[in-house]
């Protein structure tokens, strides 16, 4: 069943997802029309019911001349991709052809460097493309874009994310097959100017961050270890790595996932009989199923460190991002850090303030002045050093 009523100002796929959620409910709280393009129907119609602004059409984003219809259908100018990461570059070809502008929230290194390789494609249509447009990659990458100007030369930047919660239970913090993938695949980084491998659950290291404490941290792959040596090489930049930081209650479930098979990919048949079902996607839909704990509370580190030189001395900027959970977003925990700066730069591309043409990240493009304000307007906390901005 579809349900457009009328011509919305942003599309949204994947919009009745956690993240899609987030990001329709900042659009609409800032005077926008929204419709969203998801294949859970149930989801969606609860989300149409609350407010009149919302449209819901029932859309795979796997099929892209059915995106592209709906693309159209809406008359959006900026469609935000929430869906999962493996179908961004997909979504980005689908806008090529309908002409609009997109943004997403991110994928593998791989993807994010065939986003950015339509650079001309989008300038010759004169669009703009945005990929990894949430926490980390978005925030920390519009931190980097803010400190690298105080620097002649980069050395090393280091990015990554921790976080706590006043109750000590498992609730999913973000895409449990992107957790997976973190904790399982082999993580990229660069090392005096090589690309090498790390092996994630052996680099586990303690760091001490702002607002969180002392927490496990692991190195994992990440798009910003991509796109911060292809837009800083020239500063010099040698090293760059990404970690990620999860609470011990939370870190020993997704262990426990990993080891039980939980997390596998290939399917299989449930007493040999009827339909194939990965593991991993059980999973997914099980953990979509967990209710969050009354009372429960969250807070969020994001964090890049550069080190490098100015007039020929060293130099060292440490910038921080710490997310609460915020009244009246309380089912969202965390994840406003990631859905809000969706919807904050999805907004000035909708209102020119981006202007400029083709594929970016955001560190190339987004302005970081009016997107730390707008962070700070959503009770988000930024940090050079020990001087909150």
């Amino acid at each position: 069943m579809t349900l457009l009523l009328k011509k919305y100002d942003f599309l949204i796929l994947g919009g009745a997802g956690m993240q899609g959620r987030i990001v329709a409910k900042d659009l609409l709280e800032n005077g926008y029309s929204v419709a969203i393009a998801d294949i859970d129907r149930v989801r969606a119609q609860r989300m149409v019911k609350k407010s009149r602004d919302i449209g819901f059409i029932f859309l795979d984003v796997r099929d892209s001349d059915l995106t592209i219809a709906a693309i159209q259908r809406t008359g959006a100018r900026v469609v935000i991709n929430c869906a999962e990461g493996n179908w961004n570059l997909d979504v980005y070809q689908s806008c090529l052809r309908a002409g609009v502008h997109c943004i997403d929230l991110g994928s593998e290194i791989e993807m994010t460097e065939a986003q950015i390789e339509l650079d001309e494609e989008f300038k010759r249509k004169r669009l703009t493309a945005i990929t990894g447009c949430g926490s980390v990659p978005g925030i920390g990458n519009v931190m980097l874009r803010y400190a690298a100007r105080k620097f002649d030369t980069i050395e090393t930047i280091e990015v990554g994310f921790a976080w706590q919660s006043n109750i000590k239970r498992f609730v999913v913090p973000f895409s449990i097959e992107s957790i997976i993938e973190e904790f399982t695949k082999p993580a990229p980084v660069i090392e005096n100017g090589k690309w090498l491998t790390r092996t994630p659950l052996k680099t586990i290291t303690m760091r001490n961050h702002r607002s969180i404490g002392r927490e496990r941290v692991l190195i994992v792959r990440h798009p910003e270890t991509y796109t911060f040596h292809e837009y800083y090489k020239n500063q010099g930049v040698k090293n760059v790595r990404f970690y990620a930081g999860f609470p011990p209650h939370s870190e020993e479930k997704i262990r426990s996932l990993i080891e039980l098979g939980f997390g596998a990919t290939k399917p299989i048949k449930i007493n040999g009989h009827g339909h194939e079902i990965a593991p991993l996607d059980y999973t997914t839909e099980m953990l979509r199923r967990l209710k969050i704990p009354k009372g429960y509370r969250e807070k969020e580190n994001l964090w890049v460190e550069l080190v490098g030189k100015k007039n020929g001395k060293i130099k060292k900027i440490s910038m921080n991002c710490i997310v609460p959970t915020i009244k009246n977003w309380e089912d969202a925990g965390c994840n406003i850090d990631t859905g809000m700066p969706a919807s904050i730069i999805a907004q000035m591309v909708w209102e020119k303030k981006i202007r400029k043409r083709g594929s970016f990240a955001p560190e190339a493009i987004v302005p970081e002045r009016y997107f730390f304000k707008e962070l700070k307007k959503r009770k988000m906390k930024l940090f050079e050093n020990d001087k909150r901005l």
